[in-house]
């Protein structure tokens, strides 16, 4: 979780790359007809504090277990975009609970969004598997580039009066909300399988287990 020393090229990816998707869903949202307000912004101190809440709590903290722990161990036995695929679903079952529960915010979203929600989820599975393996398995490169991605939901221009007119949700526009946003994640998310192939989703070595901070199995051990 303290490995930090990646190098610039990748901080650089994991701060602005959210912009990037901002930027592609906003545009997407605008090509479709979606109407947005451009005259009132959130303060940036306000993303720097979902940043920080964001990394150590708000999402970014569940990459301690889901590319921590379970990532490296998956690798040693299936391809990256496998073992994605794998993380994903339990990823997204881990939340289960919040989808039966009307009372939280994932239980109140409509059928569409939730589905929405889970390509999403698959998709941000391969972002964060490339971020890992290519930062040599930096957990905190992840959680950062995880809370910046969930915070730039703040910053989305779209007019919130009519996406909810007299207190009501409009179904289309919300709907389109979500599709555009969900869109730029599956995109890089193809992007990378092509550009770096599934079996390692990166340029270097997946990081092994040893490596990532779980003691490797004795050899005789392993032999029996």
């Amino acid at each position: 979780m303290f490995k930090w020393r990646i190098g610039a090229k990748w901080w650089a990816l994991a701060l602005g790359l959210p912009l990037v998707i901002l930027s592609l869903g906003v545009a997407l949202f605008v090509l479709a007809g979606g109407p947005i307000d451009l005259t009132e912004f959130e303060s940036p101190f306000i993303y720097l504090f979902a940043m920080a809440w964001g990394t150590v709590w708000g999402g970014g903290q569940e990459d301690l277990g889901w590319r921590g722990f379970m990532l490296p161990i998956l690798q040693d036995s299936y391809s990256a975009l496998a073992s994605s695929a794998i993380v994903g679903v339990t990823w997204a079952a881990w939340h289960l609970p919040l989808f039966l529960n009307a009372t939280t915010t994932h239980g109140g979203w409509p059928l569409s969004q939730q589905l929405l929600w889970l390509v999403s989820i698959f998709a941000g599975s391969i972002l964060w598997t490339w971020m890992y393996n290519s930062t040599g398995g930096s957990v905190l490169a992840v959680a950062v580039f995880h809370a910046g991605v969930n915070a730039m939901g703040i910053f989305h221009p779209a007019d919130q009066d009519a996406l909810v007119p007299n207190g009501v949700p409009d179904p289309w526009l919300n709907l389109l909300a979500e599709i555009t946003g969900a869109l730029p994640l599956v995109l890089i998310a193809l992007v990378l399988v092509a550009v770096y192939g599934p079996k390692r989703l990166a340029a270097r070595e997946p990081p092994t287990p040893q490596h990532a901070g779980v003691p490797a199995e004795p050899e005789s051990a392993a032999a029996e």
